[in-house]
């Protein structure tokens, strides 16, 4: 294994380039300069990825760095926001080699060229542990204009994008499942799990029309949870409503056991969202491109309840992924 440059090395020669804003003085400074655009509020979000919980050791580098950055993109677009840039800290384990870290780079360029964002400055540090990455990226909304989670009320309807459980699907797929699947199937929920594309088209749509939004990180009825918390409602969801792609049906079966899995799985990185106007969301989603499919509404009360075709709410042992 090739030996690892020294860390200043490292940033001129595999980061430094990454760092397109003129205000990340080619990583030469302690710090970056963000010019603040007139009539705009900034957006900060950070999401840290550890290797063995976020992502396998097996997983290309180049699909490691773009998660860690999508993962926050998502993030940004769940608030409406428009992406402008980021920092990147890095723990390195001693066998991650030259060759990782510029496949790692490659991984980030190719997406900053894909979102217009630019690397502005991080830390990079050794570690005896797992590989550990965490980016805090930044965004700007029109002012006052950041879609919140807090802000659902009774009537709204509840929306979601894209589909939900392919995440989980994928990461399934990578432990040994799916041998029933053909290589499409497979390398559709692979990629939703390594690489799930960031709805930033439609969270800029969703701006006044959404009343509340956030990202589905750790499974959709999960996510939901925080939704009715903080704006002091209750959700309903119809499991059969719920959009499911043709890659998971085959893994997972169309059944009500695959559903549940599907709506209780993490990284599927879609937006969930409430709004009241359901002619405004059809809107916003054609301008987008992406699909939103109405799944439930928003009622007095609290919690997230699951109801199957029969109106039957369906007990959970677990509403998605938990950190601690």
């Amino acid at each position: 294994m090739a030996k690892r440059p020294s860390e200043f090395a490292l940033i001129a020669k595999v980061f430094a380039p990454l760092a397109t804003s003129p205000g990340a003085f080619d990583l030469r400074d302690d710090a970056a300069v963000l010019p603040a655009r007139e009539g705009c509020d900034l957006v900060v979000t950070t999401d840290a990825l550890v290797e063995g919980v976020h992502f396998l050791a097996s997983d290309p580098p180049g699909t490691v760095a773009k998660k860690a950055l999508r993962v926050n993109l998502s993030d940004l677009a769940a608030k409406g926001a428009e992406p402008v840039g980021y920092l990147l800290a890095l723990s390195l384990p001693e066998r991650v080699d030259e060759a990782w870290l510029e496949s790692f780079a490659q991984g980030l360029g190719d997406d900053q060229a894909e979102f217009n964002v630019s690397l502005l400055g991080g830390d990079t540090t050794a570690t005896p542990g797992p590989l550990t990455l965490a980016i805090t990226a930044m965004g700007h909304v029109p002012t006052g204009g950041m879609i919140r989670r807090a802000g659902a009320v009774a009537g709204d309807a509840v929306f979601i994008s894209g589909t939900i459980g392919d995440g989980g699907g994928g990461l399934a797929v990578l432990k040994g499942d799916g041998e029933r699947l053909d290589a499409r199937e497979r390398e559709e929920l692979v990629a939703r799990y390594r690489t799930p594309p960031p709805r930033l088209a439609l969270g800029q749509a969703l701006r006044g029309v959404a009343s509340a939004a956030l990202d589905v990180s750790d499974g959709l009825i999960a996510d939901l949870a925080h939704i009715t918390e903080v704006s002091g409602v209750r959700i309903v969801v119809e499991v059969e409503q719920v959009p499911y792609s043709q890659a998971l049906r085959a893994l997972w079966g169309d059944t009500r056991e695959g559903r549940i899995r599907a709506v209780t799985s993490g990284d599927d990185y879609e937006i969930a969202f409430t709004a009241r106007s359901e002619a405004a969301v059809l809107a916003a989603a054609r301008r987008s491109g992406v699909p939103v499919t109405r799944i439930g509404w928003v009622e007095a009360g609290s919690g997230v309840a699951l109801l199957d075709a029969d109106g039957r709410e369906i007990p959970l042992s677990h509403a998605g992924f938990t950190h601690f």
